[in-house]
């Protein structure tokens, strides 16, 4: 990404955003200084003392009351983020998930936050209780591909939990956050523990340098980075990176279903998501009609060009992303892939854009097959065996997710625990891209740390304290003489 920089009136540095429809660097956001992030950092630690001691009941009503807000602002946020992405549906989508999110939150904290009863030790006289307590600051680091959802799904369970949460979006989109503060702005005292600051990895590096815990979602090398320095500190890290998720379509599977399937968890949002499909492994009895079909649909979708609504896919956001889409298209083609559909960065109006690519010809020589590509491409691969495909399922040093198409939902959910990957769609994929309930971890390369979805992932956020309660008079301590 080239970033373009200006100095404002103050003589301070203001970073350059590209609009990815037209190329154009037409927005610019103001990065903070080390000592401003200290400084608002302390705000915040003052702030959440408050803000805890307030109780769940509290927290919950004000999450309710901002989830309203964000729906009164829903307009000028979902122009903010078209603009940022160059997108609309997946937009909307994403402002859907996340105030559909603190629903689900709000319902289930109570719960899965409530203290076990009082039990008793192995020491019949102690008794045992215990506290749930917060981390005070929660610092989340996000991408430029869903900005809004990516910044606030750490964001809302560590919220209701009791937590202060610092967000750093990605220096690629970060134009939402100007309506989301205002719709933040109207519950002050949610302002104070939720705050949005703009700015680049050297900001990033900063929020790592003075929170309690640190959620990233990014690439693997900058995850690297986080684990370190988080390391250095002594500070839980939990990590969301890189993908090259599979496909496996067994000689049985329903064709239709599977490529619609595998072409909407591949080209949604313009595959510039972790959670795409980005290999596809087809039995060879059903190869040729696989590709067939995939290429048949792929091809009848549209660029969203001239304007949102002329059709399904969107432009490339970053521009780094499509130098790296292009790179991996022609090393392909040299190693002797072919080009069914798609096959190429387009240009139109000063942005970027690939259609839907599907190719065949491919193996794990190919940077298309091993390397995550973050793109619409479709890649497509025939095995003769089971093994065969569980083997190059599992040839890659990614562990996001996976699926598995299949008639026989038995022979599918045999195989899924057998693929080295924390979620495995039967029958569908992409799944966990809308299904939040399921907990799930990163295997291999994708992730450090415990789930952020299902029930288990608000616990991240707080610390068990033991209460050890001696219930009978003693002058001395039980063991005292022993």
């Amino acid at each position: 990404m080239k970033l373009v920089g200006r100095m404002n009136r103050a003589a301070k540095l203001e970073l350059g955003v590209r609009n990815p429809r037209n190329g154009e660097v037409d927005y610019f956001i103001s990065p903070p200084g080390a000592d401003q992030v200290l400084e608002q950092c302390g705000h915040m630690r003052e702030a959440q003392v408050a803000w805890r001691s307030a109780g769940l009941g509290h927290r919950i009503e004000v999450l309710q009351a901002w989830g309203k807000s964000l729906d009164a602002h829903r307009s000028r946020i979902l122009e903010s983020l078209a603009a940022d992405t160059g997108r609309m549906r997946e937009s909307a989508m994403e402002i859907d998930a996340v105030v559909s999110s603190i629903e689900r939150w709000c319902r289930w904290a109570p719960e899965l936050l409530a203290e076990p009863p009082e039990r008793t030790a192995a020491v019949p006289f102690v008794h045992l209780r215990g506290a749930s307590v917060p981390y005070p600051l929660v610092g989340v680091i996000s991408p430029w591909n869903f900005p809004l959802l990516l910044s606030l799904i750490d964001a809302i369970p560590a919220l209701l939990a009791g937590c202060a949460v610092l967000v750093k979006p990605s220096e690629v989109a970060p134009r939402f956050m100007r309506p989301l503060r205002q719709a933040t702005a109207a519950l002050p005292v949610l302002s104070k523990v939720l705050v949005f600051v703009e700015g680049a990895g050297e900001t990033g590096a900063q929020i790592v340098n003075y929170v309690d815990l640190v959620c990233f979602t990014g690439s693997v090398e900058t995850g690297r980075e986080v684990a370190n320095a988080a390391a250095a500190r002594l500070i839980p890290a939990f990590l969301e990176l890189g993908g090259k998720d599979a496909a496996i379509v067994l000689a049985d599977a329903n064709l239709e279903l599977s490529t619609a399937a595998i072409l909407w968890a591949s080209v949604v949002n313009a595959g510039q998501s972790c959670l795409s499909i980005e290999r596809v492994y087809a039995a060879a009895p059903i190869y040729d009609d696989f590709v067939r079909m995939l290429v048949e649909r792929a091809r009848s979708l549209r660029l969203a060009l001239p304007d949102f609504e002329s059709g399904e896919i969107g432009p490339i956001i970053n521009e780094h992303q499509a130098e790296i889409i292009d790179s991996q298209l022609r090393d392909a083609i040299a190693r002797g892939a072919t080009v069914r559909c798609g096959g190429m960065i387009e240009v139109h109006g000063g942005g970027l854009w690939c259609r839907p690519t599907v190719l065949t010809g491919v193996d794990h020589t190919m940077k298309i097959m091993t390397a995550e590509t973050f793109g619409p491409v479709i890649p497509v691969m025939s095995f003769e065996t089971v093994e065969e495909a569980i083997r190059l399922a599992n040839d890659t040093i990614y562990g996001l997710s996976a699926a598995i198409f299949a008639a026989d939902e038995r022979e599918a959910l045999a195989l899924a625990p057998r693929i080295e990957a924390g979620a495995v769609s039967i029958n569908d994929a992409g799944l966990t891209a809308v299904i939040h309930d399921a907990e799930k971890q990163a295997f291999k390369f994708s992730g450090l740390g415990g789930s952020r979805m299902g029930s288990a992932s608000i616990r991240r956020f707080v610390r068990r304290q033991a209460h050890l309660i001696k219930k009978v008079e003693a002058t001395d301590p039980w063991w005292f003489g022993r």
